[in-house]
């Protein structure tokens, strides 16, 4: 089975290394991948260890949130040139399935494939622009497409426009994080946020809360932990400035998630948007108890109470408060918790469990093409 991977980013976001477990789960099953996306990065350095050809295609750079006029107009130049390379892919090499990694990329993999192959878009984030919304709704009515959706909720009003037996919720998969047995502040409570610097995921939420946590508590220690990644570094510069005078230590983008999580008490996740958080099933994992805005997948996968604490509100004084209570709650509490989040990741969040079913639609959709295909044509009465 050949496949042909498409990504809208070089960098390695969350959906970026969802699609790398993926690809991993298609090579270990003796698939053939290719894969297109723009050049340089992180992403592509890492297909390359895996000896994947692959394509290249522009795409971007465009600012975070509403679409700029000067960002419009590089997108439908970037379309035209999309299109123009990937005809030229599928031209040359026959795949049995398409698969698209981001919304920004499926007109063109529309376009180009011309239902020559099945069709699968991962959906990992809601999509709120109204143009961008139309596009993607647009696009899967032409091309006939199935959607993988990481949650239920971030289908948002895409999900309407697509037929039930094309629509898939599969939640994201970490592989595993030996489980860590804390002993909670026991010295000082050390309380991070892990993932990229970026509006959505509410670093500067998290640094207004440390400095009311800090005022009340001199043991409290806070890290943020991770990088400007998409064109972000001016939030960037602004949480860095936020958090000066403050008990709060930037450590950088880390690879190794197991050392970053090791040193925590608490991982905070105030997130104003989210679909499926990779950093909140490795807490699970490790055994790190979570307090997070109750946003998007966030709140379908913990449960107040038993697997981590949901805040009454999406504002710094919200997470500030909640961490203050999950704190009151004591050594206990805290364990209790991270016991029953590492039981739901055994359950329902694996690595294994998420390839699985991804692999399974992939190849369900792949025979079904095939089925259709070899069904010969009813003859026609004279």
């Amino acid at each position: 089975m050949k496949i042909l991977f498409l990504d809208q980013f070089s960098e390695m976001g969350g959906a970026q290394r969802v699609l790398v477990d993926t690809i991993d789960a298609a090579l270990e099953r003796g698939w053939c991948a290719h894969a297109a996306l723009p050049p340089g990065g992180p992403l592509a350095e890492q297909l390359r260890q895996r000896h994947i050809e692959i394509h290249e295609i522009p795409c971007g750079p465009y600012e975070s949130g509403t679409k700029s006029v000067p960002d419009m107009l590089q997108f439908a130049f970037d379309l035209r040139r999309q299109i123009q390379v990937l005809r030229a892919v599928t031209a040359r090499t026959h795949f049995d399935l398409m698969y698209v990694n981001g919304p920004r990329i499926l007109a063109a993999a529309t376009f180009a494939n011309a239902g020559r192959a099945p069709l699968l878009f991962h959906l990992h984030y809601p999509i709120h622009q109204r143009i961008a919304a139309s596009l993607v709704r647009w696009s899967l009515e032409r091309a006939n497409a199935t959607v993988v959706a990481c949650s239920q909720t971030v289908g948002g009003p895409i999900r309407n426009s697509i037929r039930t037996d094309r629509w898939h919720v599969i939640e994201n998969g970490v592989r595993d994080i030996p489980f860590i047995k804390h002993s909670f502040g026991l010295n000082s409570w050390i309380i991070g946020i892990i993932g990229r610097i970026s509006r959505q995921k509410g670093q500067l939420d998290f640094v207004k809360a440390a400095a009311m946590l800090a005022a009340e508590r001199s043991s409290m220690r806070f890290c943020v932990c991770g990088a400007a990644l998409f064109g972000e570094h001016e939030y960037s510069e602004l949480v860095h400035e936020s958090a000066k005078d403050l008990p709060v230590e930037f450590l950088g983008w880390r690879e190794d998630i197991a050392a970053a999580l090791g040193r925590l008490d608490l991982l905070a996740m105030p997130s104003q948007d989210e679909g499926m958080p990779r950093a909140l099933l490795e807490a699970f994992s490790a055994g790190v108890p979570v307090v997070a805005f109750p946003t998007g997948g966030i709140s379908e996968v913990i449960v107040d109470g038993e697997t981590g604490f949901l805040t009454r509100g999406n504002s710094p004084e919200a997470l500030a408060a909640r961490i203050r209570e999950a704190l009151a709650g004591g050594p206990d509490l805290l364990s209790t918790v991270a016991l029953n989040a590492r039981k739901s990741w055994e359950q329902s969040y694996s690595l294994a469990r998420y390839q699985q079913r991804i692999t399974a639609v992939m190849e369900n959709l792949v025979a079904a093409s095939r089925a259709e295909r070899e069904t010969p044509a009813p003859l026609k009465r004279i």
